[in-house]
């Protein structure tokens, strides 16, 4: 017996991330002011330190309150750079949580704390007797508070389109696991249907007759086993997807089904047979075999024709029965047929035949071969 130890990366909290960040901010501003001090007049004061504390503290909660951390950053930094000194860049966290009120969704409160403090920044330089941030500085600052609630929310944005994207794929994985368990279960459980009912007709009649039904039974039963674990192996292991499923290459065994439930198949296969890409190739199989199993179930018909042909760049599928025809209402098959054509390129008509019956033709495009 063996025992395997697998590497788990050990993700932190998001709290404990967020303190660890604003702890590392704080360190930041306080080591970038402590080198400015000798080219500074003042001193660094123990209000220096608290205002510090605080805007890099309130960091910590930014994405839980960020309209009231925008509030708290933006006050430190009104007091700080006026009256206590020295000249640093506490700016920094009112920039990080103008950000993150952008990101959050909150456009008009970073507007509004933004135009505040690019008003106050301008009004300041204007009023006071000496030059702090000179023309150039002061739009280096307007920039940054633009740069923040823009870039803030971009990222909304671009975090919104990621989570409707992995929304779609994960609907359109489940769809395509609903149809191929509808085109496989739907096809085989009808012939096991089929055949469990003439053994119990036959074995009065002719007991031999019965256990050949009885062996299609068995061996319907044991293909469609086979399928539904194939398909609901995509659900245990995302390599699944990439096994091979059944293609034309088995059309011949999809005929000689659909005959021994009594039903006349006829096939026709026109150009040069070509590789098809693996998508291509099931469609092409699961059409063909959802056409047969509406034959057998709806359209009392005697006889049934299929004609393949490989055309440059495209695959054509038409499936003719002689039946009683009808308007083709869709249901689950027909619509989920309709959904594996047009998710490649191609198209689905189904209507009643010119000299009645039932008619299924479909335009596959075959992209490159697999």
């Amino acid at each position: 017996m063996t025992c395997q130890y697998v590497h788990m990366p050990i993700a932190l909290p998001s709290s404990v991330r967020d303190i660890v960040f604003s702890g590392a901010i704080a360190v930041v501003i306080a080591v970038t002011t402590v080198a400015y001090l000798p080219f500074e007049d003042g001193g660094f004061s123990v209000w220096s330190w608290v205002l510090i504390v605080v805007a890099s503290g309130a960091l910590a909660v930014r994405n839980r309150y960020p309209v009231t951390v925008g509030v708290v950053t933006l006050v430190a930094c009104y007091v700080y750079y006026p009256f206590v000194g020295p000249d640093g860049p506490i700016l920094m966290t009112f920039v990080i949580a103008l950000y993150t009120i952008a990101k959050q969704g909150r456009l008009v409160a970073a507007l509004v704390l933004g135009a505040h403090a690019g008003m106050a920044s301008a009004y300041g330089e204007i009023v006071s007797n000496g030059e702090h941030l000179g023309d150039a500085g002061l739009l280096m600052l307007l920039g940054w508070l633009a740069a923040a609630v823009a870039f803030g929310h971009a990222r909304r944005n671009s975090l919104a389109l990621l989570r409707e994207t992995e929304q779609r794929a994960a609907t359109e994985e489940r769809l395509r696991i609903a149809r191929e368990l509808h085109d496989s279960l739907g096809h085989h459980l009808s012939l096991i249907n089929v055949q469990a009912a003439a053994a119990l007709h036959r074995f009065d009649v002719d007991p031999e007759q019965g256990r050949n039904a009885l062996g299609l039974v068995k061996d319907e039963s044991k293909q469609t086993l086979r399928e539904l674990r194939a398909t609901l192996g995509v659900l245990r292991s995302p390599s699944e997807h990439d096994q091979e499923g059944p293609g034309l290459a088995q059309l011949d065994l999809l005929v000689e089904q659909a005959r021994s439930t009594g039903l006349s198949v006829v096939t026709e296969v026109a150009g040069e047979r070509r590789p098809l890409p693996p998508d291509t190739d099931l469609a092409a199989y699961r059409l063909v075999q959802e056409a047969l199993t509406n034959v057998r179930r709806h359209a009392a018909a005697s006889t049934a024709t299929v004609r393949i042909r490989y055309l440059a760049g495209e695959l054509r599928i038409d499936v003719v029965d002689d039946g009683e025809g009808g308007k083709g209402e869709p249901g689950n098959g027909l619509t989920g047929m309709g959904e594996r054509v047009r998710a490649l390129g191609g198209d689905l008509s189904v209507r009643s035949g010119t000299r009645g019956g039932f008619r299924v033709t479909a335009r596959l495009p075959q992209g490159a071969s697999a």
